[in-house]
């Protein structure tokens, strides 16, 4: 990912939180095998973190669960099994999470720099965590370790996307749907079908590409042109680059 500083996101907490808002992850790998080298699963993810979460390299680990037919998933057992007893694979895992809200920039909204030189080209504003770490696989859903992996972790996701997600909390709200929902024998089944996928976070990234590197009047009127089209996107990146804009210029009056 590059990461220039003015788009940087430092503040690993905020990389976690962006974690949990947009769990819908891409899981990307290269490994040699029978399948093709480079291979990539969308997959919602559980982000687990200790009590503590400072030190480096990050603490912390994220969870999911991809189909055993999946090819990327064979492309991993072959991997695995060239190596007895190892659940790990040897080279690094990359997963990216996307932010919500992105859009093209079209170069009418700079309406400082646009009437006074013309320099401006169009961009497009989006955010973006990437994670890199060691990944254990569970495959085997008859043996104890990996059948309680799955359980845990079908029950955790269906947990969090229900009340984070879908806002199913109870009370004046609907009750979320649990994995208990659905009967017992069709849930052993799925579990026979799928792989936990464990990552162990060696390093996190992140970047907020929201117009903060241009002028302050230009800015404004990307704020003013988004909030204009209408819509839950287009309110969503003229509140980001507002909000975004203000951060820079405290950091750079502190600086």
């Amino acid at each position: 990912m590059f990461l220039p500083p003015v788009h940087a996101e430092p503040e690993t907490a905020v990389l976690f939180q962006f974690i949990r808002e947009n769990p819908l992850g891409m899981l990307i790998t290269g490994i040699e095998s029978s399948q093709e080298f480079l291979q990539c699963t969308h997959a919602p993810f559980i982000l687990d973190l200790p009590e503590e979460t400072t030190g480096s390299p990050p603490q912390g680990r994220l969870r999911a669960h991809i189909a055993k037919q999946n090819p990327q998933v064979k492309g991993m057992i072959e991997e695995l099994v060239s190596k007895p007893n190892i659940l790990e694979l040897e080279d690094n895992v990359l997963v990216v999470f996307n932010g919500k809200y992105n859009h093209y920039v079209t170069p009418k909204y700079y309406v400082e720099t646009k009437p006074d030189t013309g320099k401006v080209v169009p961009t497009w504003n989006y955010s973006a965590v990437q994670v890199y770490g060691k990944l254990s696989l569970y495959y085997d859903s008859k043996t104890p370790e990996a059948g309680a992996f799955l359980a845990k972790q079908i029950d955790d996701l269906s947990h969090h996307t229900e009340k984070s997600i879908m806002g199913h909390t109870g009370g004046e709200n609907p009750q979320p749907w649990k994995v208990s929902d659905a009967p017992g024998k069709y849930i052993e089944l799925m579990q026979r079908n799928i792989v936990g996928i464990e990552i162990r976070i060696e390093k996190i990234q992140g970047k907020f590409k929201m117009s903060q590197e241009m002028k302050p009047g230009d800015r404004e009127g990307v704020v003013a042109g988004f909030a204009r089209m209408g819509g839950e996107n287009a309110e969503g990146i003229s509140n980001l680059v507002k909000e975004r804009g203000a951060l820079h210029d405290s950091k750079v009056q502190r600086g």
